[in-house]
């Protein structure tokens, strides 16, 4: 069974005015226990209106969104939970810190749940631990912090909550190489370690090619591909043509394909490339 179901999901902006917009139009999705689902799409494209619904911050315009075959919005109780359940890092999260210590900030989550405060005290040293911040920096002001530190600071404050699924907007946006891979890491880590479900939502192909199981692209409002990554990477010249960038490999295997060398085309990492290359040298040694 699903974790987290979304059936014919339609938001409107502007609804019945003018001015009305679909943010997202009837978007079917199944997301299963413990996956790690890329979203990927264009600024615009939906992504960050989908997923605000996962937990209940959007109500949908038509459709629903099940948490565990339960639709989150049928009370204010099950909202209530789904944003517990569900936890949400909004892209740039660093701008909404606002505690006195690095440590109060990340108790926040779990203080609204109103958990015991020993329990409060594990999650927010556990959670710190996650993302590689120091127990020395916990009784820091967030903002003596760089700016690696409090992005790393700011999502330790949802996984603090202990969600069951974790959705991260664009958490490596902004960042240089290095922390880009330090983030990157952590959320690895992080599902490894806790079996936790994640949703990383990013406009870097690189990124989702690097960390995901399964992909949704978003174009226009639309979900128009899902599938394993090496399903939708096989597709790259179909996400060329909605201007999206596909990873360095999967474009260097596409350009053989059009010079005619048979190779496949559900390449997305060099080392998948480097297996393609020496299975290809393999079969002409054999001729």
């Amino acid at each position: 069974m699903a974790v987290l179901e979304v059936q014919g999901l339609t938001h409107l902006y502007g609804a019945k005015t003018a001015r009305e917009t679909a943010a997202v139009q009837d978007v079917d999705l199944r997301i299963e226990p413990g996956e790690l689902l890329g979203v990927i799409g264009h600024t615009g494209s939906g992504k960050s209106t989908l997923i605000q619904h996962f937990n209940a911050l959007l109500t949908p315009t038509r459709g629903q969104v099940l948490l565990d075959g339960a639709d989150v919005n049928r009370d204010k109780q099950s909202r209530r939970e789904a944003r517990f359940r569900v936890g949400l890092c909004f892209q740039y999260p660093e701008y909404q810190l606002f505690e006195e210590t690095v440590y109060k900030d990340i108790s926040f989550g779990p203080a609204n749940m109103q958990l015991p405060k020993d329990e409060i005290d594990r999650r927010v040293r556990t959670a710190a631990a996650f993302v590689g911040l120091d127990e020395s920096l916990l009784e820091k002001s967030p903002f003596d912090l760089s700016g690696g530190e409090k992005r790393r600071a700011a999502i330790a404050g949802v996984m603090a909550m202990e969600p069951e699924i974790l959705v991260l907007d664009e958490p490596t946006a902004g960042l240089d190489p290095r922390g880009r891979e330090r983030i990157l890491d952590m959320i690895l880590r992080y599902r490894r370690e806790t079996g936790s479900t994640v949703v990383l939502v990013s406009h870097s192909m690189e990124d989702i090619a690097r960390v995901a199981t399964r992909a949704l692209v978003m174009n226009r409002s639309r979900a128009v591909m899902q599938g394993t990554v090496g399903e939708v990477f096989a597709r790259g010249e179909e996400l060329l043509q909605m201007g999206l960038d596909v990873p360095a490999s999967t474009r260097i295997f596409l350009e053989l394909r059009q010079r005619g060398v048979p190779v496949q085309t559900d390449v997305y990492t060099a080392a998948q490339g480097v297996d393609a290359f020496l299975r290809l040298l393999g079969k002409e040694a054999r001729a």
